[in-house]
């Protein structure tokens, strides 16, 4: 049990954050490489990732695990993302700031997203078994390639406020 709720049913709702953080994210990540903020699917993205993060802290575990570093990790950046947002507001650098921390947090959860389909679904853990096989190691790299070039734009586009006419 973890928070009144079986193993299953709490797996079942930090999937289904985590999913929404991803799919909120994606819209989230566009509009920066746009160079603009959507405020609707921002906050999403950003509770929805902090959920993520928090409930992965609760499942039952007797070590630190690759998941729970990666949930620290986002945490982090997503302090910064928030310091930039709600107390600097954007202003000079921290939009900068703001666009690389949330995009960060975006990519630890489509990696962990990554690591759990090659852990949970057959077909991806039969090519990686341990997670330490070449596919599941090239997925990755793919992953950290296409979120260097991602992250990389949406810093550039987001960086200059929109000019008023």
């Amino acid at each position: 049990m973890v928070l009144g709720m079986s193993i299953a049913a709490f797996t079942m709702l930090h999937v289904i954050i985590s999913l929404i953080a991803i799919g909120t994210g994606f819209i989230v990540l566009f509009g920066l490489i746009n160079g603009k903020l959507l405020s609707p699917w921002n906050v999403v993205f950003l509770v929805t990732t902090i959920l993520t993060s928090l409930t992965g802290f609760a499942f039952p575990n007797d070590k630190v695990t690759p998941g729970i570093i990666l949930g620290v990790l986002s945490m982090i950046v997503l302090a910064i993302a928030l310091a930039a947002l709600y107390i600097f507001h954007l202003k000079g650098g921290w939009r900068r700031t703001y666009a690389i921390t949330a995009m960060l947090a975006l990519y630890f959860n489509v990696f962990v997203l990554i690591a759990q389909t090659f852990e949970h679904v057959p077909v991806f853990h039969a090519l990686a078994p341990t997670g330490t096989e070449t596919p599941f190691k090239v997925a990755e790299l793919l992953l950290l390639l296409l979120f260097i070039v991602l992250i990389t734009a949406a810093a550039k586009k987001f960086r200059n406020p929109p000019v008023s006419v």
